[in-house]
């Protein structure tokens, strides 16, 4: 059981020099309990993937910073090939982020993590699946298990692309966005055992209420799924906390990384302690209401 940010992370709040403004961040999310973490600068930037020295000069800056596992993110060919004035088709630009993967894993990077927000486009068109799924293909071709590929899909629901046409691919893991996506459940309830779970159930809006009771559910929901195992969950941010101040992240991050802990080992009573009691008592779930017990009447929790 893990938490790990998805997307970009707000600048810090006094102007810094570039590297040291990624490694404090990679500090702040480490401290805050996330693993892996990131530079916080998302996948946008690696958006040229022929540039992969730049990229993987940016990677080791990060991964200096910290002794936890840092990961890289890209944006993937489907979604780069669907750009306006992208130059090259979605099998052109595979290629090229294939070779940036490769230049990754020779670096030392555990985890890549392949960004396609367009994948909520594809819907039931078995020509876009195909575009989809053979641009995939190519970029993650002869790869192995050299490193661990993750398919991260955000924005909106994919439920439509169906299960075969993701699982069929060769990712060890997949984060969807579960707020504004939330038909994407029924992708998570179709993975197979062996592939990882993060559900996206942080909402990244600024005024969010950051509860922890939706992402232990969450956590456990998606254990469930094929009989998974917390060892193959892990919580994220639903989409880019970028727009937020950078105090309003550092709370979310913090929130997301605590509720992984809870998920994983806390016992029943401290979860009562760190739970809205409505979410645990058992009454309340008859009633629809959450009464405090009194001195006769002992209260029974789940």
């Amino acid at each position: 059981m893990f938490a790990t940010l998805i997307g970009p992370y707000p600048a810090p709040r006094q102007p810094l020099a570039p590297d040291e403004a990624v490694r404090g961040t990679v500090e702040e999310l480490a401290e805050a309990g996330l693993e892996p973490v990131s530079d916080g600068r998302g996948a946008e930037r690696a958006a040229t993937p022929a540039d992969s020295q730049r990229i993987v000069a940016a990677w080791q800056l990060a991964a200096s910073a910290t002794d936890r596992a840092v990961k890289q993110a890209l944006i993937g060919p489907y979604t780069l090939g669907r750009r306006p004035g992208a130059g090259a088709s979605s099998a052109t630009i595979a290629e090229s982020i294939r070779g940036t993967i490769e230049a990754l894993t020779a670096a030392g990077c555990p985890l890549i993590e392949i960004e396609e927000p367009a994948a909520v486009d594809v819907g039931e068109d078995e020509r876009e699946r195909r575009r989809f799924s053979d641009a995939l293909r190519t970029a993650t071709a002869g790869l192995g298990d050299a490193v661990h590929l993750s398919l991260v899909i955000t924005g909106g629901n994919a439920d439509t692309i169906g299960a075969a046409t993701l699982y069929d691919l060769p990712f060890s893991s997949y984060a969807f966005d579960v707020i504004a996506g939330p038909d994407n459940w029924r992708l998570i309830a179709e993975a197979p055992a062996d592939r990882g779970i993060v559900c996206g159930a942080l909402d990244p809006s600024a005024d969010a209420a950051d509860r922890p009771e939706l992402l232990i559910w969450a956590a456990h929901y998606a254990a469930s799924t094929q009989g998974r195992g917390l060892v193959r969950v892990g919580l994220a941010n639903a989409s880019s906390l970028g727009g937020l101040s950078r105090e309003r992240a550092h709370t979310k991050v913090e929130v997301l990384a605590n509720a992984a802990r809870l998920a994983a080992t806390a016992s029943p009573e401290e979860l009562a302690a760190a739970l809205d009691p409505r979410a645990i008592d058992i009454r309340s779930a008859a009633t629809g209401k959450y009464t405090p017990a009194g001195p006769n009447q002992p209260g029974r929790r789940l």
